[in-house]
């Protein structure tokens, strides 16, 4: 043996792979349970989804095998040409891929089937961390800011082009990698606001504010703008005579009307939540040009772009979302209950996972999952099979593993001592988190039904794949870390 690959060897960071092997075979225990028949036993035979899944398994070894004989720097070095290669192949998914179940995002290569959007992973964060470790790159300056999301949002959108949207949505995983390495707080608190905007303003929407034309949404919505604007000029410029007069007028304004509709005339209090609104904004911006700070304009964009976000996520809710993207969201949000529609999955999947009780019924025998009470139960919800089969004991064990993973990519990432290392790992965790809160969040009911698979366990040769490359790419890098890129 070469003193180099003795050197690589020593290097691999083995406790990650004996993690990965282990929820490997756990995830291939889980797919027998979930897709077994009585009586059929022959786990290996390769016609079925087990004996699929396990020649995946053994092909992804080798693929982990040569990732790691090849050179670390190989990474950094064709880091752009690879992920040019992904978005053509992304391109050209668009237009050959076949319908299937209403997206076109698989490409059949035989009797193979391949989904291009779980590589473009990888490719994308390779792409991100070589452009992050260019010379002089700051993410704080607009010019670096800008192709640096223009990165993950490119795959993206071709990605939702394919009509894949749970897969697209993975990429703003990527936002967590750039709060990592400097990118402002405020853009993160911006994407928490628009969320909460969204969804307050969706469940409450058509619920009537003290039997006013208004909803319950838009007024708790329009308060929470102007709150936050308060907080800005308070927090950012540290005026406490500009926020004493934001604070009286909105305070003032809103309990006026509030008196007002209850006692003597209901009226349209969007009109006043507006006018009151547009009041702020212009008190901003002339507090910008008299004081030549430019910040108070900034947090008056905010303002007004936040009331426009509101109505604007009307329109995308009722104009642009599918049908079926609408109902999932309602289930969630409570809005509507639909057992025998979009909440049969997870009301059948919390039923299994129920019925298992503390210690599970046990590998094979479990009730819901063997009558396919569920479906994708071998996919998107495979993690019903583990609550049925090993019971809550189980489940923990496994969210335990994950754990150890995600704290072992952090601790890899951390000590590398370049940035293409750091951010490509950050990268990695941020998927590998991403892809965990949203499955079994969606399995347990706490998040939209977006369809996307649970790593290493969830049946299927393209997420394992995907998943397999993303983390070994790492573990290469991880193990060259004293190179420099």
């Amino acid at each position: 043996m070469s003193s180099r690959t003795a050197k690589l060897w020593k290097n691999i960071d083995w406790i990650t792979i004996c993690i990965y092997l282990i929820l490997i075979v756990a995830g291939w225990f889980t797919v027998c349970g979930a897709s077994y028949d009585y009586g059929e036993r022959d786990f290996l035979d390769f016609s079925t989804r087990s004996g699929k899944q396990f020649i995946w398994i053994v092909c992804s070894f080798g693929l982990a095998f040569i990732l790691m004989m090849l050179e670390d720097t190989m990474y950094d070095m064709f880091s752009y040409i690879i992920y040019i290669g992904m978005i053509l192949l992304l391109i050209v998914t668009i237009f050959i891929a076949p319908d299937v179940k209403g997206s076109r995002s698989w490409l059949q290569m035989g009797p193979v089937s391949i989904q291009p959007a779980e590589f473009a992973k990888f490719a994308t964060a390779l792409a991100l961390a070589k452009y992050m470790n260019s010379y002089s790159y700051d993410i704080k300056q607009l010019k670096f800011l800008v192709p640096t999301v223009l990165i993950f949002i490119v795959p993206m959108m071709l990605i939702i082009l394919q009509k894949e949207t749970g897969s697209a949505l993975v990429y703003l995983a990527f936002f967590l990698v750039l709060y990592r390495e400097g990118m402002s707080g405020i853009v993160l608190f911006l994407g928490v606001c628009a969320v909460v905007y969204f969804i307050v303003g969706i469940k409450y929407d058509e619920v009537p504010f003290m039997e006013s034309p208004t909803s319950v949404g838009v007024f708790t919505v329009f308060c929470l703008i102007l709150l936050f604007t308060i907080m800005f000029v308070w927090t950012y410029m540290r005026r406490w005579d500009v926020t004493r007069n934001l604070l009286l007028v909105c305070v003032s304004v809103l309990t006026i009307s509030v008196f007002v509709l209850k006692n003597v005339e209901v009226f349209d209090v969007s009109k006043v939540l507006w006018g009151l609104t547009i009041l702020v904004v212009g008190y901003l911006a002339f507090m910008a040009i008299k004081d030549r700070k430019w910040t108070f304009f900034w947090i008056a964009v905010f303002t007004i772009g936040s009331a426009i976000f509101l109505y604007s996520s009307d329109y995308v809710f009722d104009k642009i979302l599918e049908p079926h993207q609408r109902v999932r969201i309602k289930v969630v949000l409570g809005m509507e209950e639909d057992l025998a529609g979009a909440g049969y999955n997870v009301n059948q999947s919390k039923i299994a996972i129920g019925s298992g009780g503390l210690t599970g019924k046990g590998f094979l025998n479990g009730t819901q999952t063997k009558l396919k009470y569920v479906p994708e139960q071998d996919t998107d919800f495979i993690f019903c099979t583990i609550g049925e089969e090993q019971g809550f004991a189980g489940s923990v064990a496994v969210l335990i593993l994950y754990g150890m993973l995600i704290v072992r990519l952090i601790m890899l990432a951390e000590r590398q001592s370049h940035t293409f290392g750091r951010v490509y790992g950050y990268s990695v965790l941020s998927i590998f988190f991403f892809h965990l809160f949203i499955n079994i969040g969606m399995v347990l009911g706490l998040t939209p039904v977006i369809g996307i698979p649970l790593p290493f366990f969830s049946y299927g040769g393209s997420s394992l794949w995907g998943f397999t490359i993303l983390l070994f790419v790492f573990l290469r890098i991880d193990a060259g870390r004293g190179r420099r890129f």
